[in-house]
């Protein structure tokens, strides 16, 4: 049955990956805690929305208050894996691996608010097509790590698996219990990340505000055919300002010299762009134009029982 409510959810990956010097640093954590989320929270109260906010393990225990300081203020804590390191992507590693950095993710977030965690989203977008399972067994009922019919994955590691995405649905779907690309019956709601061929994400929103204004109006005209939800996706460390570097610098993390000319050095040069303070207004005016169109702003977690009496 088709659910009408046009709903919007703004989710939020924080982490202590370095834009500016392309690598996971602590102190990036620091410079997140302290500017990337006040800036963030002061926003979305000045539009008076709640958000999802998913956390890495690593960086709610590295700082606790990072991850308290979005609950205090009402939005949805959700887990991002445990590690961002490449290495630890969700589509490399083993399944006892995969439930291992599921439950420390999850238990560590729980410890810190003191209830349930039941969303998830892997770092970089990086699933196997049956993760449906690992997450259902370790206590997750919402995934959102798909980007359905989204093209630039070209341009980011984990291809193989993201090719999937050609085939996922675009609007919320409960997921097939050996698949989390196809529609099912299991107990996982899936919430796509939107695009129309390129994401609507921070980074796009800051590479090219005339490309990011073209995808939002598809989308927005897309929604209001179907129905369908609008998932904008960017990240706390977007918007913080670090010290500048020497820009030709970009660390290499991958052997392979294709993944390392795309995925590293192409992504970071385009990733630099209206990095730090100047996010701020181009985000402000993503949220005016949803909020004119009276989008229904939600939590990942507050539509999980409306689809599930409806599935």
């Amino acid at each position: 049955m088709k659910i009408n409510n046009r709903f919007c959810f703004i989710t939020n990956d924080v982490e202590t990956t370095s834009i500016l010097h392309h690598e996971l640093r602590d102190e990036t954590g620091k410079f997140v805690l302290e500017q990337g989320m006040p800036r963030l929270l002061d926003l979305y109260d000045e539009f008076d929305i709640k958000t999802t906010f998913f956390y890495t393990g690593y960086i709610a225990k590295l700082y606790p208050e990072v991850v308290k300081m979005a609950h205090s203020r009402g939005h949805e804590i959700a887990s991002h894996g445990y590690s961002h390191k490449v290495e630890n992507a969700f589509d490399v590693l083993s399944e006892i691996k995969i439930r291992e950095h599921l439950i420390r993710s999850k238990n560590t977030l729980e410890q810190i608010i003191g209830e349930e965690v039941l969303t998830f989203r892997a770092p970089a977008l990086r699933v196997k097509k049956n993760i449906s399972s690992a997450l259902l067994e370790t206590g997750f009922l919402i995934d959102s790590s798909v980007a359905s019919q989204r093209i630039d994955m070209f341009l980011s590691f984990g291809v193989k698996h993201k090719l999937n995405w050609f085939r996922a649905p675009r609007g919320i779907y409960f997921t097939k219990p050996e698949d989390l690309f196809s529609k099912g019956n299991s107990d996982l709601l899936e919430i796509p990340v939107s695009s129309v061929l390129l994401p609507y994400i921070g980074t796009f929103m800051r590479i090219s505000p005339m490309i990011i204004s073209a995808v939002r109006s598809s989308l927005n005209f897309e929604s209001k055919i179907t129905g369908r939800h609008i998932n904008f996706l960017t990240h706390p460390n977007e918007f913080i300002d670090e010290s500048p570097i020497d820009s030709l610098t970009t660390k290499r993390r991958s052997k392979n010299y294709l993944s390392y000319l795309l995925g590293d050095l192409l992504r970071h040069r385009l990733k630099l762009k209206n990095l730090g303070s100047p996010a701020i207004p181009l985000l402000k005016k993503e949220l005016n134009y949803l909020s004119r169109k009276e989008y229904n702003f939600r939590r990942c977690k507050d539509v999980y029982s409306l689809y599930k009496t409806r599935q």
